[in-house]
């Protein structure tokens, strides 16, 4: 019997993750998957990202529009997690799956899954036990990990978390990250190709920064984006290749902040996306990154790259040791650009799995969350 798998992505960021896994479950005949696109995906604000998935050659089964901020007031915010959850709860009363798949911590998957508990339906969740203490991502995480049924973790350390959280320890897997995977199999672009993309050649001295609101403490973004610009200003002998921010409660201040520098630095490009092949190829490219992104955790450890992380946002991570920790003060991103060097043990680095998630996830699909198990299964 053919089992219906639908798979939940809301933005650029859990996309590109998923990317992996979701070829592994096209290529199993005894599932037909399904993607359900929703969010920034579909605004074109923030680049219609729906474009990419279909270049990427998955079809968007399902459009769910106007599940996105159109201002990025907390009320916004708010309204953006209602049209969601409304618009949810008419796509779950009117279609039927054996399981879907949500992935990380932003209100809009939030919305997304919270709406599907009074269906009482069948969930997996990735990668939650995180912890992301300057960013209210954090209670989305951890909330989503109770609404959900199974899960897939990162690391051994956010695997026993998601244990504590939901006291169900069978149901939970240390399965590595799925970007691991991507990173494994990829043919990254070169500087060349790259350059119609970002507008800068990346075979000189670059740093690749994406700085994403603080949303805990969302007053201080524009404080913040006054110390980036005066910092990224003084730059003057390096590249900065600048990704956009996501549509965060406060991000307009950031987003604009980027876009001047864009224009009165030649030096500094600022782009929507990259797609998941050239953003990850511009960090293979990249002399360090600079910001506060999860990529700068997880992608970032595969090559080892130095990451400056600023702020409060990723705080609660496991930090390895190509990661420095500054606050974002102008003088202190100077200071610790000019002291970036070539990492000295790359293999403390690498925590986050194997390169083979998404076999793993799928086997486990297999034997014990779409078929009723005939054999214990252990994974560590």
């Amino acid at each position: 019997m053919t089992r219906r798998i639908g798979v939940l992505t809301s933005s650029r960021a859990d996309f590109g993750i998923y990317t992996p896994l979701l070829r592994a479950l096209q290529e199993t005949p005894a599932w037909d998957t399904e993607l359900i696109v929703f969010g920034t995906h579909l605004s074109r604000e923030h680049g219609a990202t729906v474009a990419h998935i279909e270049r990427e050659g998955f079809e968007a089964a399902h459009k769910l529009p106007e599940c996105f901020a159109t201002d990025d007031s907390p009320q916004g915010v708010s309204e953006a997690m209602a049209r969601t959850q409304s618009a949810f709860a008419q796509f779950y009363a009117e279609n039927s799956f054996d399981l879907f798949f949500c992935l990380g911590d932003r209100y809009e998957m939030f919305a997304a899954v919270a709406a599907a508990k009074p269906f009482a339906l069948n969930f997996a969740h990735l990668y939650g036990g995180e912890q992301t203490l300057g960013a209210i991502d954090d209670a989305f995480r951890h909330g989503i990990t109770h609404l959900c049924d199974w899960h897939f973790a990162g690391s051994a350390r956010y695997a026993e978390r998601v244990r504590e959280l939901t006291r169900a320890p069978e149901r939970v897997f240390d399965v590595g990250y799925l970007s691991l995977d991507t990173l494994s199999t990829m043919t990254f672009m070169t500087p060349e190709e790259l350059l119609p993309r970002c507008g800068l050649d990346l075979s000189r001295p670059t740093l690749l920064c994406t700085f994403h609101p603080e949303t805990v403490a969302h007053q201080r973004n524009q404080a913040y984006a006054d110390e980036l610009h005066y910092a990224f200003s003084a730059l003057s002998n390096w590249q900065i290749l600048i990704t956009m921010p996501n549509a965060d409660t406060r991000s307009r201040p950031l987003r604009s902040m980027c876009s001047r520098l864009a224009a009165a630095h030649p030096n500094i490009s600022a782009v929507e996306s990259l797609g998941t092949r050239g953003y990850l190829s511009a960090m293979k490219h990249c002399a360090a990154m600079v910001g506060n992104t999860s990529s700068g955790y997880v992608e970032a450890s595969y090559f080892p790259k130095r990451v400056i992380d600023l702020g409060d946002r990723q705080r609660g991570r496991i930090r390895t040791s190509n990661i420095t920790h500054i606050p974002v003060e102008r003088a202190q991103i100077i200071d610790a650009v000019g002291r970036v060097a070539p990492i000295d043990s790359p293999s403390e680095c690498h925590v986050y799995g194997d390169g083979n998630a998404a076999a793993k996830i799928c086997d486990i699909l297999h034997h014990r969350v779409l078929t009723p198990p005939t054999e214990t299964t252990t994974w560590s």
